[in-house]
């Protein structure tokens, strides 16, 4: 006997989820209790994926342009072979390459922007730096020594108006005496190439050689010191205060959570509580399947009544009302989990089409200028295993209302 009774439960758990109540108003709760559930999933999905992407592009293009882990010399280096050796020596490090940093201004026929120049030995450089993989026009190879060319970044090349070929003016921060009186020190380069990697450090950075760097420092043949490009980013700051160590006195380290840690941080910390923020509206939809399914237990005291005269026991009934009620719950994630997959797919191509139809940059106040996303299927998992959770949390305290219903005092005003 028992084990008829329980496929019953799920037969007619089906049936109240598919019948139409006699107070509309609770279908329509019910309704809404479906559709807010399938709003939450779909926004959490979405969101966490934006997210994700926000995360990846920061590894990948803003850390693949800024330097794990550099080891600076406190006065110009001129054995930088001995830095590099040392270095080798760590299995994590897996890309070497000198540098000389400048700070100026580039101009060209008005136009005036600051830059970060780094002198590079091109071929070194690509293994610490993306740069070359995303060369818009030229090449890095075209950085030669004595030619005085320089590789700007796609924004920059843009604000000062000039493409391969043109010239542009380097204005340096130091003076120099003159027949005329102290004039800044400047060089004419000729832009030998131009990288896009839609960021910032598009608008920021300029690439010259290292030796025409050291020309403009007055110190040839001597490097500021040299970048490292690491397996595991996350090992940066350890394996710069190693180095620190190894190399002696006179040398400094430095790592990209000085530069950038925090934004990596503030993207951690700001997926962190949208999801807790964005799961309340799963929270509210629970709510819903609560008071819908406290008004339908109210509305079905004589079906229950019926059902505990011909012998069904109060657990049965209990799982009637949970059947129902998941039922309500999963339907809700399901369709939520379809919208946010296929949403999270394509935001960005719904961003482009914004900004193409109303003509507006929207993303540019963040370090890339288009809105990523990265589906991940673990993410999806969690946010369903917690939305199923909670609608099926959310029917057993009607459920239990249900099971305690009295035939006797049910059936007296029926």
């Amino acid at each position: 006997m028992r084990a008829m009774f329980r496929p019953l439960s799920l037969y007619i758990g089906l049936r109240y989820t598919g019948a139409k109540a006699r107070n509309n108003f609770i279908s329509v709760i019910t309704l809404f209790s479906a559709l807010g559930l399938m709003l939450g999933v779909t926004v959490l999905i979405t969101v966490l994926s934006v997210m994700n992407g926000f995360d990846r592009e920061l590894q990948t293009r803003i850390l693949g342009m800024v330097t794990h882990v550099s080891v600076n010399g406190r006065v110009a280096v001129k054995d930088w072979e001995r830095l590099a050796t040392i270095a080798r020596t760590h299995d994590e490090v897996v890309g070497v390459a000198p540098f000389r940093q400048l700070e100026g201004m580039l101009s060209n026929q008005g136009q005036v922007a600051g830059v970060f120049v780094s002198g590079i030995e091109p071929e070194a450089e690509k293994t610490v730096s993306i740069v070359s993989d995303f060369m818009d026009e030229g090449t890095l190879e075209s950085l030669q020594d004595g030619e005085f060319n320089v590789v700007l970044g796609y924004g920059l090349a843009r604000r000062l108006s000039v493409g391969l070929g043109d010239k542009v003016t380097l204005v340096l921060p130091e003076a120099t005496l003159s027949p005329a009186g102290v004039m800044p020190r400047f060089k004419r380069f000729t832009v030998s190439g131009i990288f896009r990697v839609r960021a910032e450090v598009d608008t920021l950075l300029a690439y010259i050689h290292i030796e025409d760097a050291a020309r403009l420092s007055r110190e040839p043949g001597t490097v500021d010191g040299i970048h490292l490009r690491l397996d595991d980013l996350f090992q940066a700051a350890e394996i710069g205060w190693q180095l620190e160590q190894e190399v002696g006195p006179g040398f400094y380290s430095s790592d990209w959570t000085r530069t950038h840690g925090n934004l990596f941080q503030a993207i951690r910390m700001e997926k962190t509580m949208m999801t807790l923020l964005l799961s309340f509206i799963v929270a509210v939809a629970a709510f819903n399947i609560v008071s819908s399914q406290v008004m339908l237990v109210t509305e079905k005291r004589a079906n229950i009544a019926v059902l505990r005269t011909m012998g069904a026991t109060p657990a049965m009934i209990m799982r009637i009302f949970m059947v129902q009620g998941t039922i309500i719950g999963v339907t809700g994630t399901f369709f939520g989990t379809l919208f946010g997959v296929l949403l999270a797919t394509n935001i960005s191509a719904i961003g482009r089409w914004l900004e193409e139809t109303f003509q507006t940059r929207l993303f540019d106040a963040y370090f890339v200028n288009y809105l990523p996303s990265e589906l991940q299927w673990s993410d999806v998992t969690v946010i369903v295993a917690i939305a199923v959770a909670i609608s099926f949390s959310a029917t057993l305290y009607p459920s239990w209302r249900a099971s305690k219903v009295e035939p006797a005092e049910a059936l007296r005003y029926e």
